[in-house]
């Protein structure tokens, strides 16, 4: 019988309704409830999903049920939030980033590790069928020996766009302030971020630029407020293999994700979407030119069996992270790859215009890949 775990919700915002609906496809896991600054708003998201409604974080934390707290505050809250979950000696799941400043992610897993505890963070994309499947074929060496890799993670003018009438189904808005001041980079590299560390190692270097191209994107935040909108890095993965990645909010939409080795190319459009198909070109030589074959193969997804696939399940990083503790090992997604993740996107963010190398502090130990993969 699959033990059940406990898990509470620290946050009723825009993305807290993605986390309920995925939640409950996964048998092992149960929401204990819900709470949020806004009292108010916790209520409407309780009474919407029909879930028990804290009316504090002490509350919540009091509740000796609740083994997983998942952490869906503002960014620059989850420093915090985080720390005071596991001070309360609950393991943590929480919404990428780890926190807002290398010091305070780097204290969060040193503080979990002197007490037992697990500490986790998004994305949990890595666990899903495309990702998983690509990179099958990159240990199978379907592409021959991998060289190079080429990601995007562009969302688009954004800013153009009629956010402030972005709302979800429980009625929370998109919360554009977070988004423009926390940054494009921090919100969402780590989607690329976390497949490249996985699959070809740590890594070691990265050399980087980031810069704030639109400074009146929103008339409520003043420029200096503004994170950046627009960064590349050049990173030295630890296997030998290097990769450039571009995200902004200024480019046309693209999540696509590209695997340059000796004997072809794996690309998938969008690393975001746990269906997204995994596509395979070899390299062909017509006359005096190698280029890649017009003709494209389907990489054969793997699925885990019984489960229906969907296009973004943020429960399976918790489900992750319930499986481990039920079965007394690190998680996939284990706070020192979290760590890893935070300290690479922060780098790339901050590089600002004046490009240079930096060096990496972390590291963490060889992922598995998931058992049906």
């Amino acid at each position: 019988m699959t033990e059940l775990i406990h898990v509470a919700m620290i946050g009723c915002g825009y993305i807290a309704d993605h986390y309920v609906r995925s939640m409950r496809g996964y048998p092992s896991l149960r929401i204990a409830g819900v709470t949020d600054r806004d009292v108010d708003r916790a209520q409407r998201f309780g009474a919407f999903h029909g879930l028990p409604v804290y009316q504090s974080v002490d509350e919540l934390l009091a509740n000796q049920r609740v083994v997983i707290v998942l952490n869906l505050t503002n960014p620059r809250s989850h420093y915090i939030v985080s720390k005071t979950c596991l001070e309360a000696g609950k393991h943590v799941y929480s919404e990428k980033p780890l926190a807002m400043a290398y010091p305070e992610a780097k204290e969060l897993v040193e503080f979990a590790e002197a007490r037992g505890l697990h500490i986790s963070s998004a994305p949990c994309s890595l666990l899903g069928e495309c990702a998983q499947t690509m990179w099958k074929a990159v240990r199978e060496n379907l592409v021959g020996r991998v060289r190079a890799v080429y990601a995007e993670m562009d969302d688009g003018l954004v800013h153009r766009m009629a956010y402030r009438k972005w709302f979800n189904e429980s009625g929370a808005p998109w919360p554009y302030q977070d988004e423009f001041e926390v940054g494009c980079t921090m919100e969402h590299a780590g989607y690329s971020l976390t497949w490249l560390t996985a699959f070809f190692g740590p890594a070691k270097r990265v050399t980087a630029f980031s810069s704030c191209q639109i400074a009146d994107k929103e008339p409520s935040i003043a420029p200096e407020r503004l994170a950046p909108d627009f960064s590349v890095a050049a990173i030295q993965l630890a296997s030998g293999v290097v990769a450039r990645l571009t995200c902004s909010i200024i480019a046309p939409e693209d999540h696509g994700l590209r695997i340059l080795g000796d004997d072809g190319m794996l690309y998938t459009p969008d690393v975001w979407r746990y269906d997204s198909p995994v596509y395979h070109r070899r390299w062909v030589t017509i006359r005096r030119r190698t280029l890649l074959s017009p003709l494209r193969k389907r990489v054969p997804m793997l699925f885990e069996r019984g489960r229906k696939l969907a296009h973004d399940d943020r429960g399976r990083g918790i489900a992750e992270l319930a499986a481990a503790l039920a079965e007394g090992r690190e998680s996939r997604l284990s706070a020192r790859f979290a760590l890893h993740v935070t300290e690479l996107s922060l780098a790339i963010q901050q590089a600002g215009t004046s490009a240079g190398a930096y060096e990496m502090t972390t590291s963490f130990e060889p992922i598995a890949p998931m058992s049906w993969g």
